[in-house]
């Protein structure tokens, strides 16, 4: 559809729910296809997202803000919808990201980070009750599918050449080992991208209610632990290792999970998420000409190093260290003649 159709079809969609004649306000987007404007007519304003249906579905979004929504969270009500078009009207719960309030006021971090920690806290009790059938979960095949990103598109950037299939497989063999032991601890909906830009600040509101949840149309079930690594390994902002302690300790305090089962969730899956990551930022920067991701490696690298550190990630360890030489966990530049990495 063109640019002009689409902008001419979202004046219909606002005239449709009661805000025609709005004035329209772009936002910042995101990784994805979808772009957000913010709405205002008469001294009011709300959200739009623009999903355009050929690259996203907005009903998972929809799902989910549903379940948040009933269990008390502070997800955006959703005001009008056309699933047909990708096009939500929805709550506007500000600009008061985590990221953007910490900038301004790091001392702030262990009070908005203890607040985060109440989000999860209550997923995790509330899931000892709730059925979530139409979530869908991550499974084994999703792992592998992520963390082989490593040898399909890290490696390749940062050797030049295609790895092997045997290389790939050696790779995956230990993966299937390490996810065997993943410590059997309570399902709960994992919201997935739950990180200092897609939480806002909602000081007005009380308990788990004072963050706000955007990004969470990803959501599946699994380890309570992937939430906290999302937040606590953030890409884009370093969370002080005291801040870090005092979250997992406060965490492990109201949810009664043992420790060690947690740990080692904990860094099993902190490696797993920050090899996807590191191969998803490389494929960013080749396919998708979006070069800047690679800023974020070192920080990625420093997180996976310190998940690598647990004895039962040993073998995994030894793998990275053999394949991947320290000198490219680094700041990498993409040589565009050549579509690969330069230290």
């Amino acid at each position: 559809m063109q640019h002009a159709d689409r902008h001419a079809l979202i004046d219909m969609f606002l005239a449709a729910s009661g805000w025609e004649g709005a004035r329209r306000v772009p936002l910042a987007g995101d990784a994805s296809f979808r772009k957000y404007e913010r709405i205002f007519l008469g001294g009011k304003q709300v959200v739009l997202m623009d999903a355009p249906p050929d690259k996203e579905d907005i009903r998972p979004f929809m799902k989910i803000a549903g379940h948040l929504l009933n269990a008390g969270m502070s997800a955006p009500q959703i005001l009008a919808s056309d699933t047909t078009q990708g096009l939500l009207l929805l709550e506007d719960l500000g600009d008061g990201l985590f990221a953007r309030a910490l900038h301004k006021a790091p001392g702030l971090e262990e009070e908005l980070y203890l607040a985060a920690a109440d989000v999860l806290v209550d997923l995790y009790h509330q899931a000892a009750h709730t059925k979530y059938h139409d979530v869908p979960v991550y499974d084994m095949k999703r792992f592998l599918q992520q963390v082989a990103l490593v040898p399909e598109w890290f490696l390749p950037l940062i050797t030049g050449a295609e790895q092997s299939e045997a290389l790939k497989e050696e790779y995956l063999d230990l993966w299937r080992a390490l996810l065997a032991c993943l410590p059997d601890i309570r399902q709960v909906l994992i919201l997935y991208d739950f990180h200092a830009e897609n939480l806002l600040w909602l000081p007005e509101r009380e308990g788990a209610r004072r963050v706000g949840l955007l990004d969470f149309q990803d959501a599946v079930m699994g380890s309570p632990a992937y939430d906290m690594v999302s937040f606590l390994e953030d890409a884009r902002r370093d969370v002080a290792p005291q801040t870090v302690a005092r979250i997992i300790e406060y965490y492990l305090k109201r949810t009664s999970i043992p420790r060690d089962d947690f740990m080692l969730a904990y860094a099993m899956i902190g490696a797993q998420r920050n090899c996807r990551i590191v191969g998803t930022f490389a494929r960013l920067a080749v396919r998708d000409g979006k070069p800047h991701y690679l800023n974020y490696l070192p920080r990625v690298w420093r997180h996976l190093e310190h998940d690598l550190k647990h004895p039962l990630l040993a073998p995994l360890k030894a793998w990275i260290d053999a394949n991947v030489p320290h000198q490219w966990r680094g700041a990498l530049v993409l040589d565009d003649t050549k579509m690969r990495a330069t230290v």
